[in-house]
């Protein structure tokens, strides 16, 4: 199915293009027709998911793909507790799909509004040390190549490929089929409640290590932590899950409908954030529930903002979150969103951002109707500091450059594009900043020597 395009932009209106068509294809067949086609005009052709990315890594000036309608189970093995979902299936759908099977994702992010494609491919991820990303969970793959062709990528079909496929970015072809190794279906007891800053750095080693999820929030301009402990339980386990109106309250009323207020008001009077955000703090109540995973893990957000998440090396967040704190009050801003502490497993993707090592993560947030440029840059660059890396699909401002210097595998993964998309059918202006336009052996001859500028870094 075919459309002219309209105006297209991202949840956090920081992307928006008007794609040449639009085009809706129902089937991996149609995927490929569409792919061919915009090869012959000579055009690129670009899959979305939910626009959940805060970066252009979607933006389609040419063909827009809108993969809605590949949406689904396609095959389920319980024995195995391994689902194949069409690539357009959204994860808040998940729960229901899953139910008959008993199955569940072994882990999960607090927004549930992605595809699993877009999910997947972006490096979006949960928290818990012993779990990776959701990419993690990808044991096969199906894709349209640059050329229109269909592969496979598995376990046993070109396994050598799994690693750079998991997390494409969307530039090694567009995902038709997703096959994840999911877990029995589970509950969790959530604890959440207030603490003092400090002791929450002081002690975060110890705790990410203990319990099963543990992250934080700090809002600026207070000296308290909001932290949320979930421990995991068997899906037989007695549940008290939050009741209608309290979760209504808590979520909705407070978390969006007067949070989206205080937002506005300290937009318009950046002077009064300090006292709103103390305000929010002694607000902000304590919780204990037990309840299936979904509906723990994941909350509804609908205040719009723009957000930029880094990775570093586990050990380092104390110290990192402390110099965020420092450079709010240097600089005098007035910040009304969190601070977000999150960690994940170390794991094998070529492109996650916890590649190599057990990571946390540290994200940063502005109301939409706020410039973040200053803060996020001062943020990043802070970030770099402890061999950062960047959220794929959240905001930053690195290129193929310096991100080569804190990917070990990040020419392989270009060969594997030069590979699968020799003449950048899939690329975008994103892309071609984040990656480069050239070949990955030319690219590599002309990078400067990593180790050379990671001592000068230190120097």
């Amino acid at each position: 199915m075919t459309a002219s395009g309209a105006t297209w932009r991202n949840w956090a209106r920081t992307e928006s293009v008007r794609p040449l068509r639009v085009e809706r294809p129902a089937t991996a067949g149609a995927v490929q027709r569409a792919v061919t086609s915009a090869a012959a005009s000579g055009l690129r052709i670009k899959p979305i998911g939910a626009s959940h990315s805060f970066t252009g890594i979607a933006l389609a000036p040419d063909v827009q793909l809108d993969l809605t309608e590949l949406s689904g189970v396609i095959d389920a093995d319980v024995a195995t507790g391994r689902v194949t979902l069409a690539a357009g299936t959204r994860l808040h759908a998940l729960p229901e799909l899953l139910a008959p099977y008993g199955l569940a994702l072994q882990n999960m992010g607090d927004i549930d509004r992605q595809t699993i494609s877009g999910a997947t491919s972006t490096g979006t991820h949960g928290t818990g040390l012993a779990f990776g990303g959701l990419a993690t969970q990808i044991v096969a793959a199906k894709l349209v190549t640059g050329t229109g062709e269909l592969i496979t990528i598995s376990e046993t079909e070109r396994p050598e490929l799994l690693p750079a496929v998991r997390l494409g970015l969307g530039a090694l072809g567009v995902l038709v089929e997703v096959t994840l190794q999911l877990v029995p279906r589970f509950v969790l007891h959530a604890v959440e409640r207030q603490e003092p800053f400090g002791l929450v750095l002081d002690e975060w080693i110890h705790r990410v290590r203990e319990h099963d999820h543990f992250e934080f929030y700090w809002f600026p301009h207070t000296d308290t932590a909001l932290t949320k402990t979930n421990t995991r339980l068997p899906g037989d386990a007695p549940r008290k899950p939050l009741g209608r109106v309290s979760r209504w309250i808590d979520d909705e009323l407070l978390a969006n409908g007067a949070y989206r207020a205080m937002c506005l008001h300290g937009h318009l009077q950046p002077g009064i954030t300090p006292r709103l955000a103390r305000l929010v703090d002694t607000f902000t109540g304590e919780r204990d529930f037990t309840d299936f995973s979904p509906k723990v893990f994941t909350t509804n957000r609908t205040v719009r903002f723009r957000e930029m998440e880094y990775a570093i090396p586990l050990e380092a967040i104390p110290e990192a979150v402390r110099g965020v704190r420092e450079l709010i009050e240097r600089n005098g801003w007035s910040v009304s969103f969190p601070i977000e502490v999150r960690a994940a497993a170390s794991d094998e993707n070529w492109l996650s951002t916890a590649h190599g090592r057990d990571t946390g993560y540290i994200a940063v947030h502005r109301y939409h109707r706020e410039d973040p440029t200053e803060y996020f840059a001062a943020v990043e660059q802070l970030m770099r500091g402890f061999g950062g890396r960047p959220h794929w699909g959240k905001m930053h401002t690195q290129s193929a450059e310096t991100l080569r210097e804190v990917y070990p595998r990040f020419d392989d993964f270009l060969r594997v594009r030069d590979e699968l998309d020799p003449e950048r059918r899939f690329a975008n202006p994103y892309l071609d900043r984040v990656l480069g336009t050239g070949r990955a052996d030319a690219a590599a001859d002309a990078a400067p020597d990593a180790g050379a500028t990671a001592s000068a870094d230190a120097a």
